[in-house]
């Protein structure tokens, strides 16, 4: 079974013979491998390249374990350059060599070397890449399957496929796995097993409990607002935890930074500035978050929206919460002012988007209900809502596009109007 990575493969090409390190980052277990040495390495047998001047090397094999000494590393490379002509240099889990950041400067300077490297979440964080390669070293991030990847190896219906990817998500393996226990089983071990030992062994975190209690709650909490003070008080009073504001502070941000969560923050489209706290988080694989929670909260509504927040990711967009402030008058005729908001305000450059994620639209209080906010915007951008209805994709009297989830996730061009 081939997984088609179609927009990785051409980053890298775009990245080829930029005198830069490529860099693949993403959460375990979510392709990285399989995109170098499979997808990437056939595109460069089918453009010519000798397999003479490919170097591959998996330093997680033990069999490489002597090349995970810096100047073996170096001496096996080197040892391969026998000519003028290009070399491509792919080095998988390059973490295992230490004073890896020196082995891979070595090469910068070599007209006829490219190279690419992965690296485990575990020591080899996109921060630590901004601080050990700036200026010399281009990322580019792995996300686990979109749903448009998902259909090219499933073999059913969009429904089933959807309804499927809901539940277990986009991790590659998860595809190749028929029976639905064993994949309850793989997901539940990889978070255990992988990501929060990652966390754990990185980090030195001790009481480990208030991590994982943390993440259950946000699991539990997706597309909802979430406000570190108000956890802190939760904890005091519920679990009698002494965890601090800015302990949570800190797990969040780690979580981002392993890839497993994103966070998106509240935007303020009118006042166009951005209110940071309470902010959403956002799984960057469904199938984690469902097994965190054993897979009992499945409220599809929230599963839509993470999905659809996931899939502008992948496309390169950064995506906000929006918020627009209205100006209203109660009952006893006194002011107020009241928040409506935009599921999603997606920027790329000088284009934006407006998103709204609604499931059904059952009757006409609920169109008006989910058309509010952006009826509220007065720029000329373009505004969706996508729901699961059967739909064909149209436009309403005030310029709304309405369009259906399938049609979102399987054209890369959808969001064109």
């Amino acid at each position: 079974m081939e997984i088609k990575r179609d927009s990785y493969l051409k980053k890298l090409i775009n990245s080829m013979h930029n005198d830069m390190i490529k860099i693949i980052t993403g959460m375990r277990r979510c392709g990285k491998s399989y995109l170098l040495f499979i997808i990437f390495y056939n595109y460069l047998k089918e453009e010519g390249v000798d397999d003479n001047h490919i170097i591959q090397v998996d330093l997680e094999d033990r069999r490489n374990k002597a090349l995970r000494d810096p100047d073996a590393l170096l001496q096996f490379i080197d040892g391969k350059m026998t000519d003028s002509q290009m070399y491509y240099i792919l080095l998988d889990e390059v973490q295992h060599v230490k004073e890896f950041e020196d082995v891979l400067n070595s090469y910068l300077k070599i007209r006829n070397a490219d190279v690419y490297v992965t690296g485990s979440n575990s020591k080899f964080l996109s921060k630590d890449l901004v601080t050990e390669f700036r200026g010399r070293g281009e990322e580019i991030k792995v996300s686990p399957l979109c749903f448009r990847e998902f259909m090219s190896v499933y073999n059913g219906s969009r429904e089933k496929a959807l309804e499927e990817y809901m539940t277990y998500g986009g991790l590659p393996k998860i595809v190749t796995i028929s029976d639905e226990t064993k994949k309850m089983e793989y997901l539940n071990s990889l978070f255990e097993k992988v990501y929060l030992t990652d966390i754990k062994e990185r980090y030195k975190i001790k009481n480990d409990s208030d991590l994982e209690e943390l993440v259950d709650v946000i699991a539990s909490s997706i597309g909802g607002l979430i406000n570190p003070t108000k956890i802190e008080n939760t904890f005091a009073t519920v679990k009698h935890s002494k965890i601090s504001y800015n302990t949570i502070k800190s797990y969040l941000d780690i979580l981002q930074d392993v890839f497993l969560l994103e966070k998106s923050i509240r935007y303020d489209i009118k006042g166009r500035k951005y209110i940071d706290t309470p902010a959403k988080y956002y799984f960057s694989d469904i199938g984690l978050r469902n097994a965190r929670i054993n897979f009992r909260q499945q409220e599809v509504t929230h599963l839509m929206e993470n999905m659809i927040y996931n899939e502008l990711r992948t496309r390169g967009l950064s995506v906000d919460v929006g918020v627009v402030v209205m100006n209203t008058k109660n009952e006893n005729g006194v002011s107020q002012r009241k928040q409506l908001e935009v599921d999603f305000v997606c920027n790329q450059g000088s284009k934006r988007f407006y998103i709204q994620s609604a499931l059904r639209i059952p009757t006409e209080e609920k169109r008006e209900q989910e058309l509010r906010s952006l009826r509220m915007i007065d720029d000329s951008f373009l505004k969706f809502v996508i729901t699961e209805d059967p739909i064909k994709k149209y436009h309403d009297e005030n310029g709304v596009i309405f369009m259906n989830i399938y049609e979102f996730l399987m054209d890369g061009d959808s969001l064109k109007g």
